[in-house]
């Protein structure tokens, strides 16, 4: 390890806090209430139900969303039996990984015994605490005994992942390489270099799944495991063991399909390659050197397809592909195991997903390149969000099919929505806006419909029938973009393509557009130029015509001056007097909207009450009760300087027009935010809770605001929200991503339902 990489791994371990992992209560404990209903003697209530029905543990404990990430460090990583406490950074490890990529909480554990039994009675012992086992860095064989015993005497899921997570991947892996390269798992001769618990594990994946025992050769530091052989054969390498005379792996590679290496640095030699089957498939993942390099096997043997266990390289073999996603549909579903058919069903989710387009997290990881299925990208790569979307449910429904699920579900497309929310974190907020907009997908006019997030967000839109993309732009540039990021939207079904410079449609609406902009000093010939070249006017003046339902444009350039090429062709509602942007800020515990954030300066008291009464009803299209709160630097009449002053004035002219609003001002922000503090400073105060919809003074107050809690809470934006357009348009920032495009989409049409 490089020395300053060495130093930067212990500062990340040590700084600021020791450790990666911290308890965090779910609960709110601020008064005297809160304590006696979190334990005595509220607790009493939950500890009979559980009493009475142990089911009932997963609704009133964390359970049932609870694993134990257990060792005796007798096998970790490369580093051999190191111990139970040395392992403790590798449990945590995981722990976060759980956590991170499927929302599951885990308490690691570390236990000081060697002896099989013993530390099968302890893990056992633990059943009442988790929902799930997940056995960790244990040597071979002890590993498989353990699991075996575990499994027997345990009715929640036991699972080594050393041995089933890797083999899923690999599995995984193989499925699509043999793909590739034109064979079939039933046919292929596979020789393993490798037959401890991880090697193992894949060939009985494998079996399962179609693989012949006949073909299989397993080889080991003692040479090939032969029938006969009497040192170092257990049980689970003795069903693979057939009459040879060969006793080297060089002597049994001459043929084989697939090498799978799980073993040790530079075992497999350049020179042997050249004796193996056509096109074969090399999985060299000892860790953190292979057993042999991939670039010192495609040297020799170009027609091969190579995995390795390393990130830097192509194919990387990852647990963390399987292991989260495998727990979360087993937890969801009750499982009481982790069954055969369970597995097949992770292996077959991840295989098919690698052979669908990458997305946009996924391309950020490889730089910008967004990869496509073939040699180099036969897996899904570690952080595509959309593993926990195909991999838990195909487990779950697995464990219902196999009859192992105490509750099944009963709704998968719900539960597939509140897998949204653990990959998005606009998913819950957003919910009920994309409900809204599939009653009645809309036709949307996309402005950038050569960009890699607007074709990336398309995709989503049509695959979540939210809305029927139209996109501007140059078809051969927009086909050859989607073959670039293997992308499936299909032009002449899925989307309608319109090019500008091209289409007859713009034609009759040069005329129009002189004279909206004529006074501007734009000549005819200048405006019919402008109308063609400018996405956003070309969409705009769509819109206008009727051709298409809304328009999303801008996201490559200045906001403003995308604004500017908007206004003339996209007036304000006769009803309003300006227009107004509400930008929402999403946060883990919900989501808090800022207006206005990027049109006007300096709002007068009647635009105040304007900008407030729209924001407020955007604010009831996510399916959320607004409680607005006017802003200021001072509370409720305590300064007596023009802008309180204006708030004051705003307040009077809102409750006037919405006496059912719920709103207040002027107040300071922590006081919006709090109730306690509120209800000390104006006991009658006709705001409840937190507020929401934060009213600001001037532009640079909410621009501020909200960039400043945006960066420091790391939320997520949904907007600028146009308010007060006489027809359903929105300028993206350049800082827009492609799910940014797809919620305003969903807004979009979520509006156009709701009034037709």
């Amino acid at each position: 390890m490089d020395e300053n990489f060495r130093r930067a791994a212990l500062d990340y371990h040590r700084l600021p806090r020791p450790g990666k992992l911290a308890v965090v209560p779910t609960k709110r404990m601020a008064t005297q209430r809160d304590l006696a209903l979190a334990y005595s003697p509220g607790v009493a209530a939950a500890c009979e139900e559980i009493k009475a029905n142990p089911d009932t543990a997963r609704d009133y404990t964390a359970r049932g969303n609870l694993v134990g990430v257990i060792t005796n460090g007798t096998a970790v990583l490369g580093l051999g039996n190191i111990g139970p406490l040395a392992s403790k950074p590798v449990m945590e490890g995981k722990a976060v990984l759980f956590k991170k990529f499927a929302d599951i909480d885990v308490f690691d554990i570390e236990i000081e015994e060697q002896d099989p039994d013993r530390f099968v009675d302890i893990v056992a012992s633990l059943e009442p605490t988790f929902g799930a086992i997940n056995l960790e860095d244990i040597k071979a064989p002890e590993c498989f005994a353990i699991e075996r015993a575990l499994r027997k005497r345990m009715r929640i899921p036991v699972f080594h992942d050393d041995q089933h997570g890797t083999a899923i991947v690999c599995a995984a892996a193989i499925t699509n390489g043999l793909m590739l390269q034109g064979k079939t798992l039933s046919d292929v001769r596979l020789v393993t270099s490798g037959a401890g618990a991880a090697a193992l594990a894949c060939v009985d994946l494998l079996v399962a799944m179609g693989l012949r025992p006949e073909n299989v050769t397993l080889t080991d530091v003692k040479g090939v495991v032969f029938a006969g052989r009497d040192t170092d054969m257990g049980e689970n390498m003795a069903r693979y063991a057939h009459a040879t005379d060969a006793r080297t792996l060089a002597e049994v590679l001459p043929g084989a399909d697939v090498f799978l290496g799980l073993s040790a640095p530079r075992v497999l030699k350049p020179a042997w390659l050249e004796t193996m089957a056509a096109k074969p498939f090399i999985l060299a993942l000892a860790n953190p050197e292979p057993e042999i390099l991939p670039d010192l096997a495609r040297a020799v043997r170009p027609d091969a397809i190579i995995a390795t266990g390393r990130s830097d390289y192509p194919n990387q073999v990852n647990n963390v592909l399987c292991f989260p996603f495998i727990f979360r549909g087993a937890l969801d579903v009750g499982a009481r195991e982790i069954n055969e058919a369970m597995k097949v069903a992770a292996v077959e989710a991840i295989a098919e997903l690698a052979r669908i387009e990458a997305s946009e997290v996924v391309a950020a990881a490889y730089g910008g390149d967004a990869p496509v299925f073939g040699p180099e990208y036969i897996i899904p790569a570690p952080f595509d969000p959309r593993l926990i979307l195909v991999v838990a449910p195909a487990v779950a429904k697995a464990a219902m099919d196999s009859g192992v699920a105490e509750r099944p579900i009963l709704d998968f497309d719900a539960y597939r929505e509140d897998l949204n929310d653990v990959v998005y974190r606009s998913g819950q907020v957003m919910r009920p806006v994309f409900e809204a907009a599939r009653k009645s997908p809309k036709r949307i006019a996309y402005a950038e419909g050569e960009d890699e997030r607007t074709l990336r967000a398309a995709q989503t839109v049509v695959d979540d029938r939210i809305a029927r993309p139209v996109l501007l732009g140059r078809r051969h540039v927009i086909e050859a973009k989607l073959r670039s990021l293997g992308l499936r939207l299909d032009l002449d079904h899925d989307v309608e393509v319109i090019d500008p410079d091209t289409s007859d449609l713009f034609d009759p609406l040069v005329e129009e557009y002189q004279q909206l902009v004529g006074r501007r000093g734009l000549p005819m010939q200048a405006a019919g130029r402008a109308l063609r070249r400018r996405p956003t006017i070309s969409a705009s003046m769509l819109l206008r015509a009727g051709l298409v339902d809304a328009a999303v444009v801008g996201g490559l350039n200045s906001w403003w001056q995308q604004v500017k090429y908007v206004l003339p062709v996209i007036p304000p509602l006769k009803s309003a007097n300006r227009i107004y942007a509400l930008t929402a800020l999403i946060q883990g515990n919900g989501a808090l909207f800022f207006c206005d954030t990027h049109m006007v300066v300096d709002p007068t008291p009647d635009q105040l009450c304007e900008m407030t009464l729209l924001a407020a009803e955007a604010v009831r299209m996510f399916g959320i009760v607004p409680r607005a709160a006017l802003l200021s630097h001072s509370n409720f009449g305590s300064s007596d300087s023009p802008s309180a002053r204006k708030m004051r004035s705003a307040l009077a002219l809102i409750r006037a027009a919405a006496p059912d609003l719920e709103v207040d001002g002027e107040m300071q922000a922590d006081t919006a935010l709090s109730e306690a503090l509120r209800m000390r400073t104006v006991p009658d105060s006709r705001l409840t809770g937190s507020a929401n919809l934060l009213i600001m003074p001037s532009l640079d107050a909410a621009n501020i605001s909200f960039s400043l809690l945006k960066a420091a809470a790391e939320g997520l934006q949904v907007g600028p929200i146009l308010l007060g357009v006489s027809k359903p348009i929105h300028v993206l920032t350049q800082s827009v991503t492609a799910r940014g495009i797809v919620n305003l989409t969903a807004l979009i049409g979520a509006q156009l339902v709701a009034t037709p």
